[in-house]
């Protein structure tokens, strides 16, 4: 694990958002997934927020931040969102976050994206989460999380 600098999308959003005393970790052996993630830094795979981002009927994308245990219940999104949703392809996931599949942050995006916090995710101390590559990760509390997406409450989107 070696400390890194993010990339400058997401250091913009850091300083921003107050949060320019996070660390951002790179770890050689990747983060890629929510289990090689928590391999790597050595938690429980629960406290890994994993982005996952979705497209809608009209074309908009979803990010879900999701707690890296659980699948994601789509049909559950589609209902509180009133459109069906499909997984993004990673072209999609680049042109719409700014970054490749394993590496998309939880903000910090080239353009604005809707975004869902899985409610169990927020029930954590400390949240693990992709900092712009599929090496690296921030830690942060579920309290700057939310501050930092604007988003209050968590949902329940798992399956």
């Amino acid at each position: 694990m070696q400390k890194v600098s993010p990339p400058q999308c997401l250091q913009n959003a850091f300083d921003e958002q107050g949060l320019s005393d996070l660390e951002v970790l790179a770890f050689p052996e990747g983060t890629h997934t929510a289990a090689d993630a928590a391999t790597a830094i050595g938690c429980d795979i629960s406290e890994i927020g994993k982005s996952l981002v979705f497209v809608t009927e009209p074309g908009r994308p979803i990010l879900i931040i999701m707690n890296g245990a659980d699948q994601v219940d789509e049909a559950r999104v589609a209902g509180l969102i009133g459109f069906s949703i499909r997984k993004a392809t990673a072209q999609e996931v680049r042109d719409m976050t700014g970054y490749a599949i394993g590496g998309v942050p939880p903000f910090g995006h080239t353009k604005p994206v809707e975004t869902l916090l899985d409610q169990k995710l927020l029930q954590k101390k400390t949240l693990w989460l992709a900092a712009g590559t599929p090496q690296t990760v921030f830690a942060i509390s579920p309290d700057k999380l939310r501050k930092a997406t604007g988003i209050e409450t968590g949902v329940n989107i798992a399956a």
